[in-house]
């Protein structure tokens, strides 16, 4: 479709996994992010809003932190 692209085609224009942008499409966080059936089209304009590895790291640890503790 002319204006969109795929989730693979956002993973490589962005550098970051199919699965991440497949995340952020779920979650509200792309707008204008269509799913079609099984597939999401996203459109070609749409931001980048991928956090950086390291404070993805640093979310990952406190959260797991929490569970093991029981907070």
């Amino acid at each position: 479709m002319d204006g969109y692209m795929t989730l693979r085609e956002a993973s490589e224009k962005w550098g970051i996994t199919a699965r991440m942008v497949n995340y952020y499409c779920s979650s509200g966080r792309i707008k204008g992010a269509v799913k079609v059936s099984t597939l999401w089209l996203i459109p070609q304009d749409a931001e980048n809003l991928r956090i950086s590895g390291e404070k993805m790291i640093r979310l990952w640890r406190c959260s797991h932190e929490i569970i093991i503790s029981g907070r």
